[in-house]
């Protein structure tokens, strides 16, 4: 039996770590912080948004691969209300790469508490909303050993076989050339009543993602700016950025005003991004290297859990 170490309890660590068990794998994940609920990386929260709806083939096959994982693990882990993706125009949509993918989508109003600017297109996709994802990570550490407390200054360290590194915002502790910058990012929360929103994202000319919203079971409505952040030393604790409250206030105002645009709570989360907001998934030697966020990995993490299971312990090891 492979006896595998995994750095990191965030989502990207625990969904390796469930995959690695699938395979046969001793599996052992070590956290730094004496809480795996802690606040200080980029996996906590109650909700992130799925989705299908990019504007890559890519992403919208890796996305429909993660929400067949996502239903087996439990029909408690996603709520699909839907997503509106607002653009300047319908060709910076996702339109193009749905209808390649054969995913379903129309450009027919679906929810008029989403208000979209004037001449802009708004294309619907139904398979979308949000993944719970404090209940999702604890999903996937069910029957895992867990070490809390226990900080990892090299692989050199830990008795196993192989070392999956997730690490988030740390990783470079691992691997200092992977090219990745760290940003600490600001997110708030506002109340809004009745049945759930759809999640939105808001894509600025050159289809990156720019403005986001999703529903929060407590609040009602989380929303942010994508890369809204600055660089940031991950071991020192940050706060809020109110210019960036003031900014996403102001969003939410124009888009969802059946929302009240005062924040009534707000945290950060840190990205981890490479430049073409893409993953880093390598083996090098016995170490194996997941940073699979920039900012919008949180969806993907069962099939993302399993390519690193997979470079970890490949079939027939």
């Amino acid at each position: 039996m492979t006896r595998v170490a995994v750095v990191g309890a965030g989502v990207m660590g625990s969904a390796a770590a469930w995959a690695l068990r699938e395979r046969g794998a001793e599996v052992t994940v070590y956290e730094q912080f004496a809480d795996v609920e802690h606040d200080r990386g980029s996996s906590h929260g109650r909700t992130r948004i799925f989705r299908l709806a990019y504007p890559h083939d890519e992403w919208v096959r890796l996305a429909e691969e993660s929400l067949a994982l996502w239903q087996a693990l439990g029909d408690d882990l996603l709520s699909l209300h839907g997503l509106v993706e607002l653009a300047p125009a319908r060709e910076l949509t996702s339109v193009d790469a749905l209808e390649r993918c054969g995913a379903a989508f129309s450009f027919e109003p679906h929810d008029e508490r989403v208000r979209v600017p004037d001449g802009w297109s708004a294309l619907w996709q139904p398979l979308a909303g949000v993944v719970f994802a404090d209940r999702a990570r604890r999903r996937f550490l069910r029957d895992v050993d867990v070490r809390t407390g226990v900080h990892v200054e090299s692989p050199d360290d830990l008795d196993a076989d192989v070392v999956v590194v997730t690490a988030g915002p740390w990783v470079r502790r691992f691997a200092p050339d992977l090219p990745v910058r760290v940003t600490r990012e600001t997110v708030a929360y506002f109340r809004a009543d009745g049945p759930p929103l759809p999640s939105v994202v808001e894509l600025h000319a050159g289809r990156g993602h720019a403005m986001y919203a999703l529903h929060d079971p407590v609040h009602g409505l989380k929303a942010g700016v994508h890369f809204g952040g600055v660089e940031a030393d991950p071991d020192e604790p940050g706060e809020p950025d109110p210019a960036v409250l003031e900014r996403v206030s102001a969003w939410v105002a124009e888009r969802l005003p059946g929302a009240d645009p005062e924040p009534v709570a707000a945290q950060t989360c840190l990205y981890t991004s490479t430049a073409d907001e893409s993953f880093v998934l390598e083996r090098r030697g016995r170490l194996v290297l997941g940073s699979a966020c920039s900012g919008h990995g949180f969806k993907f993490a069962p099939a993302v859990g399993r390519r690193l299971a997979a470079l970890a312990v490949p079939d027939g090891a």
